[in-house]
């Protein structure tokens, strides 16, 4: 739902700018449910995997990884590491096989129709494409990308959500007011950085919910 605080009454809709998006967990599926997946069938405790990447989320194996700062052995290794000292067995290569989602037709369909009356932006924590984890981005990710007016990867400028630098990096590329920007996320953390900038801000926690938080946000009919 919109995060409290953030709400415009009808009047201010012809004020958006920009709508800004995260990419996994809402273009796409939610990886957590492939992470529930691999837990299970690993013997592994429940949300296992999100609490390894919530421990040291400025630091850790993940947030090193998606900021490039290791490659993809130093982090399989690392990730490893921090899930032992957790108490269980578990490779960083294995976590990766779980972030493709299934893309949200609907979300991208809405996506169109925004792209053709204001300006879009895509704001992801990533890990660097290299070709063992080239798979992760499909050539229909790649068409959806490009509905974007502009992409920014955490892999690619060394900053990752909840950094409020990245942030600030979109506004500045597409030219807008940060409080006349609406910005859609599945983690309350990479929320807080937007809305106090001023954007409306929206935690997307199913498509349905999603679409409709962003028709009540911007006015425009996504549907």
């Amino acid at each position: 739902m919109l995060c409290e605080g953030s709400k415009r009454d009808s009047t201010s809709h012809t004020m958006i700018q920009a709508v800004i998006f995260d990419f996994g967990g809402v273009i796409t599926e939610s990886p957590f449910e492939a992470f529930a997946t691999l837990e299970r069938e690993r013997g592994l405790p429940e949300n296992f995997i999100r609490r390894i990447n919530s421990t040291n989320p400025h630091e850790n194996a993940w947030a090193q990884f998606e900021r490039s700062d290791i490659d993809l052995d130093a982090f399989d290794q690392a990730f490893a590491t921090e899930a032992r000292a957790a108490g269980h067995e578990l490779r960083g290569h294995d976590v990766l096989a779980c972030l493709q989602g299934a893309i949200r037709p609907s979300m991208v369909k809405a996506l169109e129709h925004i792209r053709a009356r204001t300006k879009t932006g895509c704001i992801t924590n990533n890990v660097k494409d290299e070709k063992k984890t080239s798979s992760w981005r499909s050539s229909e990710m790649e068409r959806v990308m490009a509905l974007f007016h502009h992409v920014i990867e955490s892999s690619k400028v060394g900053l990752r959500k909840p950094d409020p630098r990245i942030y600030a990096l979109m506004t500045d590329a597409l030219g807008v007011d940060p409080k006349a920007c609406v910005y859609l996320d599945d983690l309350g953390i990479n929320l807080k950085p937007a809305r106090d900038m001023g954007m409306v801000t929206i935690k997307v926690q199913s498509g349905d919910q999603a679409l409709a938080d962003l028709e009540a946000a911007t006015g425009f009919t996504l549907r």
